[in-house]
């Protein structure tokens, strides 16, 4: 039977109808370029004021991103999602601190969300950002080609110890843990932090997974790389990959610096590149477990279509397919109906220690070529859908 993604009775069965109105209100404003540009001048604003923005901002966009404050408030979310066979990962979205006070602490909470994974089989990996966990100045001093130095280097390997605690846990507790990516001028310190963790921890199987962009024009040849080397050292392979987030960042950086732009020129070569690193990942999956980030639905079946074709089981544990909370339920839920594995990225955290990544979600929706017309497409649909349905 061939998989169908746009079957929105299934993927809206865990909505109703007001949290589907609710849905096609928000998106409809996040569909205006003007509403969301002005929306972010008068956050920021009100976040630098002090001001209180929770009373408007926690039942709009934030109840529709993010589970809640702490790991306690987002259990619902994730008992009601397992419920439609869709796990969760938990994913602390406060930015990090730059002093020795707020890396403590979001370390003490990455530990917790371990140990809380280990324990609730409906959220099947943990999740934590590399920048979280160093001072800031380390990063902004990165250079692929120049050797760290003095206080610099310091402070790179006290980030190397403290990735090395959060991966220990998650091994001692048999909880695959992930990486987030980074910008390109100081992802090789993740690179390099992440393979000699798989070295240690992924030697019976992928614990420690990294996060590929695949809009990066280097990252096919790397991933390349990595399988030769995990074959070598006979250490098992955790990819996730994901398209890309901070494309005109990198191409901006790129052009004030005077070097050559790391992105792909198009959205064409950033898709081949994304599904070439699927078929490369599927042809090593002896040793490669894959982690699929994508809300582009030729990308999800073809992944699907794979796993399929090589004979493997639709819910064999190496083969994961994401989506951000609150976005592209028609793939999560369609794939997860099919028997895949289906997992929900939510974010977590205090209203205003989020704001910047719901911000993102504003911006990107409003910039992805075709991203909020889908979402609004669908949910009218299975409005319309549900109003027919009654009458008959």
């Amino acid at each position: 039977m061939e998989l169908n993604l746009n079957n929105t009775e299934i993927a809206f069965k865990i909505k109703s109808n007001k949290d589907l109105k609710r849905a096609l209100f928000l998106f409809n404003a996040i569909s205006q370029p003007f509403m969301v540009k002005l929306g972010n001048v008068f956050t920021r604003l009100a976040l630098r004021l002090k001001a209180p923005i929770a009373w408007v901002i926690k039942p709009t966009i934030y109840k529709h991103f993010v589970g809640g404050e702490t790991i306690e408030e987002c259990i619902s979310t994730v008992d009601k999602l397992k419920g439609f066979k869709v796990h969760s990962i938990l994913d602390y979205s406060v930015e990090g601190g730059n002093d020795e006070e707020s890396i403590h602490a979001t370390m003490l909470e990455t530990l917790k969300s371990i140990r809380n994974a280990s324990a609730n089989p409906a959220i099947p990996f943990a999740v934590f950002k590399p920048t979280a966990f160093a001072n800031q100045h380390l990063f902004e001093h990165a250079d692929p080609i120049k050797p760290l130095e003095g206080e610099m280097e310091k402070e790179y390997y006290r980030f190397r110890s403290r990735v090395n605690v959060l991966c220990n846990e998650a091994f001692k507790y048999r909880v695959p843990l992930m990486v987030d990516a980074e910008d390109t001028w100081y992802q090789h310190l993740v690179d390099e932090t992440v393979i000699e963790m798989m070295k240690r921890y992924n030697r019976e199987k992928a614990i420690v997974f990294n996060t590929l962009q695949m809009y990066r024009t280097d990252r096919l040849e790397f991933l390349k790389r990595s399988i030769e080397e995990a074959r070598e050292d006979n250490f098992y392979l955790g990819m996730k990959f994901v398209r890309g987030a901070y494309m005109e960042k990198e191409r901006l950086r790129a052009f004030e610096k005077g070097y050559p732009s790391p992105i792909h020129p198009n959205k064409a070569a950033t898709d081949e590149a994304f599904d070439s690193a699927i078929r490369i990942s599927i042809e090593n999956a002896d040793i490669v477990s894959i982690f699929c980030g994508s809300h582009n639905e030729k990308s999800n079946l073809l992944f699907a279509e794979a796993i399929k074709a090589n004979n493997f089981s639709l819910d064999d544990n190496r083969f994961w397919f994401s989506q951000l909370y609150g976005m592209s339920d028609h793939i999560s839920f369609n794939l997860a109906d099919a028997g895949y594995n289906v997992t929900k990225y939510i974010p977590y955290g205090p209203v205003k220690s989020v704001m910047p990544y719901l911000l993102r979600r504003a911006e990107e929706n409003t910039s992805v070529s075709g991203q909020t017309s889908r979402e609004l497409k669908l949910i009218r649909s299975e409005i319309k859908r549900r109003k027919q349905s009654l009458k008959a």
